[in-house]
């Protein structure tokens, strides 16, 4: 899934002449309104690798910004780090600790304060070889994230150790490396030479009833395979294991690490499940160290590899930004050119692989593909073929155009939950029936962008307005925002626009974008997110008014100019912002 040009881009910074005309032109139309332009104008500096600090020029760096929004990333920082101590008397997702009798145990409080990090776990491929160089800046990476409270299981693969007598020696050889690497960041690591996983589907799995659409891995995991596992993760340890298994005659094969990935997602939240079903039917300890335990349910997986993110339809080759699994793998799958083999042989796999384990981890979690080394050490956020690919299980996506095919029911649930107010139904709709231009919606009303036509008096073209955007609470977290967002940009400002060729059942690029506009109070939340989106915006009394330029017609215009670049009011943007502010100040609430 692509995103939009705008999230690309940072804020412009005004040249003095600039921010002279524009304060001028404001002043003459709207006195009591001030705005902010920011968008394609004007693309953000570049920072070469040496103009960055040792520190930021790092692994980590492209995790922590292979995300499509800063909004994204504070979200993903936010599962860990210091949490509060756990209640005597709340129940508990940790699996229960084998004390030692002999010593004396540790309060909770006591255990918070020394150990505050609430530890999760993150499934990591390595998918090698690598220079020693490229294993440190890895290690440096894991090692932060461990800091953080997310602890790497990382499973390794060789590319070049396939098929021959001492694959098996080459393999575990790569695992000492890997171990090697991390000890030399300061951490504790542990080789798991031993099988965790068992060749072949997991019993009963062919009795199961519901349809699945994804690939289940050839290997399985039993809750009682992963004592090798827990015993490093209570030890503080990461965990490196090769891609081994234990086959029907208790033989230890070389399977494909994908399986092993795979049955790892799956055997780690099943075995979560059972923790936590054990703790709740058992009264709770208040001696317990709960500090010493991790819950096993992955919440990232990390597929590090020399080939990067997965080739996109809409660039070329270009890797997406952004995958909604849900909504776009079979069709990514449909339109993979076989040229791309050639330099990423491996990119449908791991697209697979990364289908797979997010079908049984949470719907929170993400996977996130990318290439070593990275250009996102350039610290900045220009579309390279290395750029890093993030993926979600995501929703189905859907453009609606005709107010009969909209479930109102539904859709006022949503729009009442999300805004906490009563809706007044029969004005809204009413409305919407003379002004409707088309609605996306995200699953089973998860989500939803309202987009309407309002007529203007000085132009012949409608004003394409964002009515509604709104987003269940439980989905909040798990992409849909983002997937809803990149559907709307698709079928308007950025239509027309090669990045917009997605399969949301709209109009798949074709057709010219329109400039769209919206307005929000002032003390919405969620402005912080419109700010990151938005071309420009403007306050308006006790609103903020935002808007986002189309796209297609500015790349033409900058295209048909070659060097003398566009400038910040185009002939055909003058006066929009006092035309826009007429009608869409006049738009009555639909609230009771």
């Amino acid at each position: 899934m692509m995103l939009s040009h705008t999230i690309l881009h940072g804020p412009r910074i005004l040249s003095p002449v600039a921010a002279s005309a524009l304060k001028a032109r404001r002043t003459q139309t709207f006195r009591a309104f001030y705005a902010t332009i920011r968008s394609l104008r004007q693309p953000p500096p570049t920072v070469e690798v040496d103009d960055l600090d040792p520190p930021d020029n790092d692994f980590i760096l492209s995790l922590l910004r292979a995300n499509p929004s800063l909004r994204d990333t504070k979200s993903y920082l936010a599962n860990f780090g210091v949490q509060p101590p756990v209640p005597e008397h709340a129940g508990s997702v940790f699996p229960s600790t084998i004390l030692n009798h002999s010593m004396p145990s540790p309060s909770p409080i006591l255990s918070s304060i020394l150990n505050p990090v609430y530890r999760r776990t993150a499934l990591v491929k390595l998918q090698g070889p690598f220079t020693n160089k490229q294993l440190d800046s890895i290690a440096r990476g894991m090692v932060y994230l461990e800091t953080l409270g997310l602890v790497s299981v990382i499973v390794v693969e060789n590319d070049q150790a396939r098929g021959d007598d001492g694959e098996r020696s080459a393999l575990i050889e790569e695992i000492m490396r890997v171990v090697s690497a991390l000890e030399a960041q300061g951490a504790e690591a542990r080789p798991v030479l031993g099988t965790v996983v068992r060749l072949g589907p997991k019993p009963d799995d062919d009795q199961l009833r519901e349809p699945r659409d994804f690939i289940p891995p050839e290997a399985h995991v039993f809750p009682s395979d992963l004592v090798a596992i827990r015993s490093a993760l209570r030890a503080g340890e990461i965990p490196v294991l090769p891609p081994f298994a234990l086959d029907s005659f208790c033989r230890s094969v070389r399977i494909d690490a994908n399986d092993v990935l795979g049955a790892l997602a799956r055997g780690m939240v099943e075995a979560a499940a059972l923790d936590d079903k054990d703790m709740n039917s058992k009264p709770p300890d208040p001696h317990a160290d709960y500090s010493q335990d991790i819950n096993l349910v992955p919440l990232r997986l990390m597929i590090i590899s020399r080939e990067g993110g997965v080739p996109s339809y809409a660039r070329t080759g270009f890797p997406h930004l952004l995958i909604n699994l849900t909504s776009e793998y079979d069709y990514i799958r449909d339109t993979y050119d076989p040229l791309w083999s050639k330099g990423k042989h491996s990119s449908l796999s791991n697209l697979s692989l990364a289908h797979t384990c997010l079908a049984y981890m949470p719907p929170t979690s993400s996977a996130i593909m990318l290439k070593l080394p990275h250009a996102l050490l350039q610290g900045n956020r220009k579309l390279t073929r290395d750029t890093p690919t993030l993926l979600r299980r995501g929703l189905p996506i859907q453009v609606i155009r005709s107010l009969a095919d909209v479930d109102k029911a539904k859709m006022n649930h949503l729009l009442e939950t999300s805004f906490k107010r009563t809706l007044n139904a029969d004005a809204f709709y009413k409305r919407l029936e003379q002004s409707l231009d088309f609605v996306v919606v995200a699953g089973d009303y998860a989500g939803a962008a309202i987009v309407t036509k309002e007529p203007s008096p000085d132009s012949p073209e409608p004003i394409s307005y964002l009515d509604k955007f709104a987003v269940l609470p439980s989905h909040q977290g798990d992409g849909t925002v983002d997937f809803l967002w990149v559907a709307l940009h698709d079928e308007s400002y950025g239509l027309g626009h090669p990045f917009s060729l997605n399969p949301n059942g709209g109009k798949e690029g074709k057709g010219e974008g329109r400039d769209l506009v919206w307005r929000s109070r002032n003390d919405n939340p969620i402005n912080k997110w419109y700010f990151e989106r938005s071309s420009g915006h403007m306050r308006m009394g006790s609103w903020v008014f935002f808007w986002c330029d189309a796209e297609k017609r500015l790349k033409v215009e900058e295209g048909r100019r070659a060097n003398a670049g566009l400038s910040y009011i185009e002939a055909w943007e003058e006066n929009r912002l006092s035309r826009w502010a007429d009608v869409i100040t006049k738009i009555p609430s639909v609230w009771k």
